[in-house]
């Protein structure tokens, strides 16, 4: 399970990383990031430029998704948090258990106040 966490979150930071980037370079209006890189009408992607990057942009938007729903299922905390939980109350009530075993909590307590 290791290498599949590993594989997807690789996966993740990259798709993270073209999404920014994909967002930056979008040129809606002259108002965006985009005329930084190419000025105001730049057909580095062909005459339907606009429309690829937005095509481009929402796949990329969809897979942040679904990396992060899978990451968010694979990484669940509440499985170990109640295995946690249980061994808390395992551990306390060896303890409890010792101690009535070598004698009065009282006796104990007294002692530890010494």
């Amino acid at each position: 399970m290791g290498i599949v966490k590993t594989i997807l979150f690789v996966a993740f930071v990259i798709i993270s990383i073209l999404l920014i980037l994909m967002v930056l370079i979008q040129n809606e209006d002259n108002n965006g990031m985009g005329g930084v890189f190419g000025g105001g009408q730049s057909a580095a992607f062909g005459a339907h430029s606009a429309s690829v990057l937005s095509k481009a942009t929402g796949i990329f938007t969809a897979l942040f998704f679904v990396l992060t729903f899978g990451l968010a299922l694979l990484n669940k905390t509440s499985d170990r948090a109640a295995d946690l939980g249980k061994t808390a109350v395992q551990e306390q009530e060896s303890n409890v258990d010792s101690s009535v075993e070598s004698g009065s909590w009282l006796d104990n307590l007294d002692s530890e106040t010494k």
